[in-house]
């Protein structure tokens, strides 16, 4: 069946490919760079697929090779909105957000979607390493660029609108075959920064729009170990760049444990003090039937992060997670997408964490 479908063009590889296969596939294919900045040059500079002049340059001559029509759309005010402030509200928060996450809930498949059913399209078609199966959505095959975790917030209705034409295909052969399609964007660097802090010094974006708030960095036992300049700016699990002036008893580096935007204080303590078994996340999206009751699956709790066999509980609006063996460093904020297999269950917001007592 020939479907009318829109094709989002980064000005990467990926999307690149992921575009021509579509069009090769006998779809009616129309490229689309999201313009994401008012001002591009605010953004990240250079060949690194996002946001830039260069990149929307990229995505055109792209187009213009597989010989489909191309449009630049502004989305950078709901971007901003979306995005950009969602990040920086986070981190005042306490919390640890995922950029990349954010905008494929938001932009890719909300507000481009919306615009692309309304304009007549069928679907949407990216370059993410994940693969559709009759509406279920599930691991792409290369392990290492699988990008279903930063998918898992779509809803069923959004997927049934998605295409991943790249899911069954490793990273090398992609750029391979985009060579022989003779796409001058074959050898482009994938992109790993934050797309909209320029120079990736996050902690200096969030100085600019925060400001300066000094506060205490406490110990376990509640004993002032250090200053820092502003919560915002600490993850847990970060051990550089604490600047403590009191070492530990035991001379071993510490950990960031704990952010409190209300007390305006930073805890650190052991690395084993971060090792948690117990979750609780919040507002799931669910892509399979809502359990009743406890199920057995896995959970990853960061993008490209380690995989853990958990027994998840629905519980109202919130799922809670009991690990088989402790995860070390969750962040508040993140995601926690739950699998069975290759099969992506679902996801929710982390809330809280706890370590049971043995």
């Amino acid at each position: 069946m020939t479907l009318r479908v829109l094709a989002a063009m980064s000005g990467g590889v990926d999307s690149a490919v992921a575009a021509a296969r579509a069009a090769e596939a006998g779809h009616d294919v129309t490229g689309v760079h999201m313009a994401l900045s008012s001002n591009p040059q605010s953004y990240r500079t250079g060949a690194r697929g996002c946001c830039t002049l260069e990149d929307s340059r990229d995505a055109r001559r792209a187009a213009d090779a597989i010989g489909i029509p191309f449009y630049i759309w502004d989305l950078a005010e709901r971007f901003h909105q979306d995005v950009v402030e969602d990040f920086v509200s986070e981190y005042a928060a306490g919390r640890t957000p995922n950029p990349c996450l954010r905008c494929n809930e938001k932009i890719k498949f909300e507000a481009l979607l919306d615009k692309a059913l309304a304009l007549g399209f069928d679907a949407v078609c990216t370059g993410h390493y994940a693969q559709l199966d009759g509406g279920v959505l599930r691991r792409g095959v290369d392990m290492g660029k699988d990008q279903s975790y930063v998918l898992a917030v779509c809803t069923p209705e959004q997927l049934a609108h998605a295409m991943f034409p790249l899911g069954d295909t490793t990273k090398d052969d992609i750029r391979v075959e985009a060579e022989r399609r003779g796409l001058q964007v074959a050898a482009k660097p994938d992109s790993h920064d934050v797309c909209f802090i320029a120079d990736g010094d996050t902690k200096g974006f969030l100085a600019e729009r925060l400001g300066t708030s000094p506060g205490a960095i406490l110990d376990e036992a509640g004993n002032e170990v250090g200053e820092h300049e502003g919560a915002y700016a600490y993850t847990v699990g970060q051990r550089k760049g604490l600047r403590l002036g009191r070492p530990a008893p035991d001379g071993r580096p510490r950990y960031v444990l704990d952010i409190s935007p209300v007390n305006n204080t930073v805890t650190v303590g052991p690395r084993e003090a971060l090792d948690v078994d117990e979750i609780v996340s919040e507002r799931p999206v669910w892509l399979a039937p809502v359990p009743t009751g406890p199920f057995a699956c896995q959970v990853q709790l960061r993008a490209h992060g380690e995989v853990y066999d958990c027994v998840a509980e629905p519980d109202g609006d919130r799922v809670r997670m009991r690990l088989a063996s402790p995860a070390r460093g969750v962040a508040a904020g993140q995601a926690a997408v739950l699998y069975q297999g290759d099969r992506v269950l679902g996801s929710a917001t982390i809330s809280e964490t706890a370590r049971v007592p043995a």
